[in-house]
């Protein structure tokens, strides 16, 4: 087999590296299918075992919001006074038995600043169960990224040593017919054997990142990847900064610190207690009916304190939002700049890069044939090409990375793992 000399050869070798990827990548069950991202996605965030402690938390949390809403229970009494002692007393009949019942009287502004506080924690539960399955979600579409990376760097690797075994196909016949010295038919063989290195190498890659991709559902290589999505890559839109989830979760925990103060000011209000009960008098056998109450003392000045720093906590949970609102916008600003230049490099490489490496190695292997080149220059013409063919896969390798981070940031897919979460309770 010699290279051949015209595009629609060169892109015949190009789809005969293709296939021998597709057959020789992994030992695929025949009912292997397509896995998209979002296949991937679902398939992690139905296995994901975290799932069901985050339904537990937020089960929880709802029970103490109900909890916050009972009001003081009662408290039955009973006293036995002048029971025993000296003298007149001595006797059982001078007791006095008081049987009361005393009911605190909580104002209702501060059970109400209680549940308030008690929602507001159950949103920051929630919200924090969606950001650390955004995290899962995130680190899923790294794998898949890095999973489809690898089969297209096996895609240039496999085209590499294509090229590699051609040549030194034409550099043994040309050594036959001692058209070139035998030191050539080494270097070939050489040349080929670091193409076939390298293909086993990224051939081990692509089965270790199928491997970690299928582990985060507990499941096997059961299916193939495609690339249309790895190189059809677009600019990203502009987003907006705000309704992030790691906002919402400060926010959240912001609306706690400020509803903790409205429960610090309300205990700086005295909750009066009333009883009501009947005496009995064992002396005479009597009764009469008893009513009294308390009302604590000083419980402002006893408050101080905590009211003090729950305005602190508030005022620092302020500012960690606002300061993270900032963080965030630069940080995605930085994301979205960056993914544009790469699909930019990314466009370049496919339409001016590599077309001119594909008609260098026309044109050198065509003087090669003639003899009017040696094989080192066919060598490097096919180096040039396959670097360049590299360097596309590793550009998009990181916009794929960073558009995992991306999309980790402005949660794009927040409604996969809220919906996982009420699905689980």
């Amino acid at each position: 087999m010699r290279i051949s000399t015209d595009a629609a050869g060169v892109r015949r070798v190009c789809a005969q590296a293709y296939i021998a990827v597709v057959l020789a990548a992994l030992p695929l069950p025949a009912a292997a299918m397509d896995l998209t991202l979002s296949d991937a996605l679902a398939r992690a965030a139905a296995f994901d075992p975290t799932r069901t402690a985050a339904g537990a938390r937020v089960e929880a949390a709802e029970a103490a919001a109900r909890q916050a809403n009972v009001k003081p229970t009662p408290t039955l009494g009973f006293d036995v006074e002048n029971f025993t002692g000296s003298g007149p007393y001595g006797l059982l009949d001078r007791s006095e038995t008081t049987l009361s019942y005393a009911r605190p009287l909580e104002r209702a502004s501060k059970r109400d600043a209680r549940v308030g506080r008690a929602r507001a924690e159950v949103e920051v539960v929630r919200a924090r169960s969606v950001v650390a399955r955004l995290d899962l979600l995130r680190d899923v579409q790294t794998a898949y990224a890095e999973a489809v990376a690898s089969d297209a760097e096996l895609l240039v690797a496999e085209a590499r040593l294509v090229a590699a075994q051609a040549l030194q196909r034409d550099i043994i016949r040309r050594v036959k017919s001692a058209r070139d010295p035998l030191f050539a038919g080494s270097r070939g063989e050489a040349i080929t054997a670091q193409a076939e290195i390298a293909r086993d190498r990224a051939s081990d890659a692509v089965r270790a990142s199928h491997n970690g991709l299928a582990a985060f559902w507990g499941g096997t290589v059961d299916f193939t990847l495609k690339l249309d999505a790895f190189f059809n890559v677009e600019s990203p839109v502009d987003l907006a900064a705000g309704n992030l989830p790691d906002l919402a979760l400060l926010e959240a925990e912001r609306d706690v610190t400020m509803a903790t103060v409205r429960v610090a000011q309300s205990y700086g209000v005295a909750d009066p207690t009333v009883r009501a009960g009947l005496r009995y008098f064992g002396q005479g056998g009597d009764a009469a009916l008893v009513v009294g109450g308390s009302i604590p003392l000083g419980v402002r000045a006893a408050n101080r304190g905590n009211v003090e720093r729950a305005l602190a906590e508030r005022s620092a949970a302020e500012g960690e939002f606002a300061a993270a609102g900032v963080i965030r916008a630069r940080e995605i600003a930085r994301l979205m700049a960056r993914l544009r230049a790469l699909v930019r490099e990314s466009d370049r490489i496919r339409s001016e890069v590599i077309p001119h490496a594909i008609r260098a190695v026309e044109q050198v292997t065509a003087g090669f044939n003639r003899g009017g080149f040696e094989y080192l220059d066919v060598t490097e013409a096919e180096r040039a090409l396959a670097d360049a063919r590299a360097r596309r896969v590793e550009v998009l390798r990181e916009f794929h990375m960073g558009l995992a981070t991306l999309d980790r940031l402005t949660g794009k897919h927040r409604a996969l793992a809220a919906t996982q979460i009420q699905e689980h309770r």
